[in-house]
């Protein structure tokens, strides 16, 4: 996992920028004045989603329009997996303890309880 992708994604402002841009690409006036910034905030901003890869530039005449890229979150998707299956072993092994705490004739819990 690149480092600089979690670090980009850490701070609150480039973060919603990321929101912004899940819905469609935009340009860093549209940006700014969506999030109520100035636009060299925006510009600062985009440019470090852009070095850690989350966001590309398409010039338009005087414009910059910013869209995402997929590859890095395809790459933190891959890595949050590693971390949904081990939750997942743990919900399971959670699921068969609280199997064994119910009566195994009923399926119900026991009346005289685990205590």
């Amino acid at each position: 996992m690149d480092t600089r992708v979690m670090n980009a994604l850490a701070e609150p402002n480039r973060l919603r920028i990321v929101e912004l841009l899940r819905k469609r690409p935009l340009t860093v006036g549209e940006i700014a004045e969506l999030l109520e910034m100035r636009q060299p905030q925006a510009s600062k901003h985009l440019r470090v989603l852009s070095e850690s890869g989350l966001v590309k530039a398409q010039v338009d005449a005087n414009r910059r329009i910013y869209s995402l890229q997929p590859a890095p979150f395809q790459e933190l998707d891959q890595w949050l997996k590693t971390f949904r299956v081990i939750w997942e072993e743990r919900f399971d092994r959670l699921d068969d303890y609280l199997q064994k705490l119910q009566d195994p004739r009923t399926g119900e819990e026991s009346q005289d309880g685990p205590y």
